[in-house]
């Protein structure tokens, strides 16, 4: 948790007494590679955070599987929408690494929000952080060539090759996987 607690000192610093009902609040979770954290149809009602693991998002599209994002180490992991409007996700998140995460409830987080407005403030710049990396995903997508694409996941996840099928990367790129072969063996 000492990992957790120092990711979250990078964001805010919170006071000892909002540490030490975060603390409270969370519950280690180890899971192994394949299981679900939230699946299309069901209502998320937890936020985690991945200690240690890969885990990756996909919506089901005609019987395709389309990976819209990946979550590594410190990252925060839920579905979003589903967490906040209490709606059934859209979306799957599986894990694909035995994983460490740190699991926290909807209902908990909102009880820590009206105690320590700090942990409010935290959470809301949490929150900024997913619109970002959002919002550049987006822009990634609509204005780069596939090319650009892969270059920026290499720069920004460089380990992604080693830990991500290409199959999976491909369907994130929005490219086949032809089309990822062609682009890797150019670089």
């Amino acid at each position: 948790m000492q990992q957790l607690f120092q990711h979250l000192n990078g964001f805010y610093k919170l006071s000892q007494e909002a540490l030490a009902a975060l603390e409270a609040s969370f519950e280690e979770l180890i899971l192994p590679k394949g299981a679900f954290l939230v699946t299309h149809g069901n209502v998320c009602r937890h936020m985690y955070f991945l200690q240690k693991g890969a885990l990756r998002g996909f919506y089901n599209l005609e019987g395709k599987e389309i990976t819209h994002w990946f979550g590594f180490e410190n990252d925060f992991i839920t579905s979003f929408h589903s967490f906040i409007t209490g709606e059934p996700a859209v979306e799957n998140l599986q894990l694909l690494e035995g994983s460490i995460l740190y699991s926290i409830s909807k209902e908990k987080l909102t009880g820590l929000f009206n105690r320590h407005h700090e942990i409010e403030r935290l959470v809301r710049i949490v929150y900024e952080k997913y619109y970002i990396r959002l919002e550049e995903r987006y822009v990634n997508a609509q204005f780069k060539t596939a090319t650009e694409r892969y270059e920026a996941l290499l720069k920004n996840t460089p380990h992604i090759i080693e830990r991500v099928s290409l199959g999976y990367i491909s369907s994130y790129l929005g490219i086949s996987q032809e089309t990822l072969s062609r682009i890797r063996s150019r670089l």
